[in-house]
């Protein structure tokens, strides 16, 4: 799926404006997670600012291949099939999909307008559908 330069620069602009409050957008990202899917707390082990570190930069290295995914696409594969061995199902693609959005709704407020969203929910979609893919297709 390749995206419109119009929703590749929404996502862009938008996403410069959460980096200044990246931790604090991991910190809200998890929280709404877990509310959504308590279960999914057991399967973060390790200390969380840095889990939501790794995952600012995975976005920000995403954000910044929006027009090319091509080189990037082979680690987003590995990374769907790591996460079958933590346990992650395809179910639970949609509800990070729903926190992810949820914290981009708060943290840009009113700046979070109806193409904004519909630009991160297609960045998302690309992406988790290439993780999937990697994760659960049978041979």
């Amino acid at each position: 799926m390749v995206m419109t330069p119009e929703k590749i620069a929404l996502v862009r602009s938008s996403w410069q404006q959460v980096l200044p409050i990246s931790d604090s957008a991991a910190k809200l990202f998890y929280g709404q997670l877990f509310e959504l899917d308590p279960s999914l707390r057991s399967m973060f082990k390790g200390d969380m600012a840095e889990q939501g570190r790794k995952l600012m930069t995975i976005i920000n290295t995403a954000v910044n291949s929006l027009d090319n995914l091509g080189p990037i696409l082979g680690a987003v594969e590995d990374m769907g099939r790591r996460h079958v061995a933590y346990g992650v199902t395809e179910a639970h693609y949609d509800t990070v999909g729903s926190a992810l959005i949820w914290t981009l709704g708060k943290g840009l407020g009113e700046q979070f307008t109806p193409a904004v969203k519909d630009a991160w929910v297609e960045t998302y979609t690309t992406l988790a559908s290439a993780m999937k893919q990697a994760a659960y297709a049978t041979a």
